[in-house]
Order: structure tokens, then C-alpha cells, then sequence
């Protein structure tokens, strides 16, 4: 019972973790305007994400335009966009595996195959989170480079935006769901032999009556006549 808990709270972490990646991966929030310098009072925030980009207007009003060639995008770009489809797919496949796999569930028959398709789904949840991680940590370190380059003007410098941080968090979560999944055992069955015949309980034997006394013992006439025929008839 305890170990069935145990399958669900994994399912649950991963199951979170795959809704924090595929919110990470569409809000346009993976790099916004730093307001250092000159650019503390600013009229427009420029965002970043990874299929679009969007400025905000003090009116309140949004602009976003979606990224149209992929070949034109930077190459760290390119590769958080791989990562992350690569962890939500991964992260789909895992929750299906796990949902099979569960003790709670009757998709499959009770048994070892049951059990390998629940870690399976725990090895899904933990490559998926890990893939999530590297992204963020790629994109916070790229972040962080450009923002203190002597190169850049204030007017080009980023900070984390809040994407990022859901990354972080959806990506622990997938990883802990995956490790509770995998540490999970399976049901230990034990088999039963069969009984032994020194096991089996032993019968009393009928009793035979024996065989020099049965030929030596003349019938009476008290018994052939009680089976319905006299001597006399047939002298």
C-alpha cells in the first residue's frame, strides 16, 4: 500500500514538471530589458522567449512577433528550442509509461513487466527534468555573460525572466519524480512448491483379510443360507 503512495507522488512531481516545462517553454519570458542605468525610467520592456518576441508598452498595450526563419536564430537559441520539445516529448512519453506501470492502475497484468514499465516512466520523468535543467543553466550562464560584457551598450543588456525560474523548479520536480519512480520496488512473489508426498496425510490401510485363513474357513450354514440359497435344494 505505502509503495503505491509512493508511485503516485513520483507521477504527481513528474506530471508538474512536464506542465511547468511546456509553460516555460511558450510564455516569452526567457530574457527581459535590464533596468540599470539609463534605462531605469523607460516608456518600453523588451521580452525574450523562444518563439517569440514581445515589447511592452507603458499604455499597457503588447506587441509580439513570432520568430519566422529557425536558421536565422542564434545557435543557443536553436539548441534550448531542441531541449526543450526533447523534454516535453519525453516527459508525455513518461507520464503514459508510468500511468501502465502504476500499482493503481489495471492497464497490465500484476507482475515484474508492470513494475519495469512505472521505472521506465521514472527514467523518462528524470531525462526529461535534466534536459530542462541543462537548458536553464545554458541560458542563465549566457544571460549573465552578456549582461556584465564591457561590450554591450546598457540599451542591449538582459536579465532572467521568469521563464527561467519556472524552468528551474518544473525541472526539480521532473527529476525528483523520476528518482521516486525508479526507487520504487516491485511486489516480491514468492512461489509456492507443491506439496511432497511425505507431506500429503497418510490414508489407513483398508483391512484384507488373510489369505490362508480365508481358504481354510469353511462358510456355516447359517451364512450360505443367509444369502438366500439352502444346501438341500441342490442335493
Amino acid at each position: 500500500m505505502a509503495n503505491m503512495w509512493v508511485q503516485l507522488l513520483g507521477f504527481f512531481l513528474g506530471l508538474l514538471g512536464l506542465l511547468g516545462a511546456v509553460v516555460a517553454a511558450l510564455i516569452p519570458q526567457w530574457r527581459r530589458t535590464a533596468f540599470v542605468g539609463s534605462n531605469i525610467i523607460t516608456a518600453t520592456c523588451y521580452m525574450k522567449g523562444l518563439w517569440m518576441d514581445c515589447v511592452w508598452h507603458s499604455t499597457g498595450i503588447y506587441q509580439c512577433e513570432a520568430h519566422r526563419s529557425m536558421l536565422a536564430l542564434p545557435q543557443d537559441l536553436q539548441a534550448a528550442r531542441a531541449l526543450m520539445v526533447f523534454s516535453c516529448v519525453t516527459s508525455v512519453l513518461a507520464v503514459a509509461l508510468s500511468t501502465v506501470g502504476m500499482k493503481c492502475t489495471h492497464c497490465a497484468e500484476e507482475g515484474t513487466s508492470k513494475h519495469s514499465l512505472a521505472r521506465c516512466g521514472g527514467v523518462g520523468f528524470l531525462s526529461a527534468g535534466l534536459s530542462c535543467l541543462v537548458t536553464m543553466c545554458w541560458t542563465t550562464d549566457n544571460t549573465i555573460r552578456d549582461f556584465y560584457s564591457p561590450q554591450l551598450a546598457i540599451a542591449m543588456k538582459y536579465e532572467i525572466g521568469w521563464s527561467v525560474y519556472i524552468g528551474y523548479v518544473s525541472g526539480l520536480l521532473s527529476v525528483i519524480g523520476g528518482v521516486v519512480l525508479c526507487l520504487t520496488r516491485a511486489k516480491s512473489h514468492l512461489r509456492r512448491c507443491p506439496p511432497t508426498l511425505n507431506a500429503l496425510p497418510q490414508l489407513a490401510p483398508t483391512y484384507q483379510p488373510h489369505a490362508a485363513y480365508s481358504s481354510n474357513h469353511t462358510p456355516s450354514p447359517t451364512s450360505v443360507s443367509s444369502s438366500g440359497y439352502r444346501l438341500s435344494d441342490y442335493v
